[in-house]
């Protein structure tokens, strides 16, 4: 049954003792992890889910993913990492049974370098609001990518697609992003893409 994940203080509890405490299953110890990660990464949810309703019930499931298997973190890296990977996969998850990725139109011969400076030409705060308007498939390769760090291969794997159909939706992303930035005015910020996407990791 899953714990019932309901606000309440648990300060000053350090990180392993909520790893040792949600291996003992303990109550006290779950609501911590959930207090202490759930804002941010609720913020993950919400960069691939428009709908509040599901990237709440995304983020529930897995947080109690990451309670249920706690004995799978070894402690080798970050722990926060290895819970926004579980995370991430149940938002993959719930995006794979309601959109068909396989749909997305592969493209060769675009010339790849128009596009590759898009991240530069936002501030983070646009980013985040700029992706709301994206179609799922651009905005979740986009996320995966940029955000996440995958390779195509890895995301091709995640999503059942081709490499090439990932590099697409990719490069499509990238250049409707463009097309958003000029549409709302959005003033250029060259040389920032790497603080933009430490910004993206810790925005909400």
């Amino acid at each position: 049954m899953k714990p019932k994940l309901v606000h309440s203080k648990t300060t000053n509890v350090t990180e392993q003792e909520i790893i040792q405490g949600c291996r003992r299953q303990h109550r006290h110890a779950q609501q911590a992890l959930y207090e202490k990660y759930s804002p941010k990464m609720f913020g993950v949810c919400k960069r691939y889910l428009r709908n509040h309703e599901d990237a709440e019930d995304v983020l529930v499931e897995g947080l109690f993913k990451a309670m249920s298997k706690i004995d799978m973190f070894k402690g080798a890296g970050s722990f926060e990492g290895w819970i926004r990977r579980i995370v991430v996969n149940e938002a993959l998850m719930h995006l794979r049974k309601n959109n068909n990725f396989k749909l997305t139109v592969e493209i060769s011969n675009i010339e790849i370098q128009s596009f590759i400076t898009i991240q530069d030409e936002l501030e983070a705060q646009d980013i985040l609001n700029l992706l709301d308007k994206l179609p799922t498939g651009y905005r979740t390769i986009f996320n995966l990518y940029v955000v996440e760090g995958f390779k195509h291969r890895e995301i091709a794997e995640q999503l059942g697609i081709s490499i090439n159909t990932s590099k697409s939706q990719l490069i499509l992303a990238k250049k409707r992003l463009r097309k958003l930035v000029r549409e709302n005015q959005i003033p250029g910020v060259g040389g920032v893409l790497l603080l933009i996407v430490s910004s993206l990791l810790y925005i909400f």
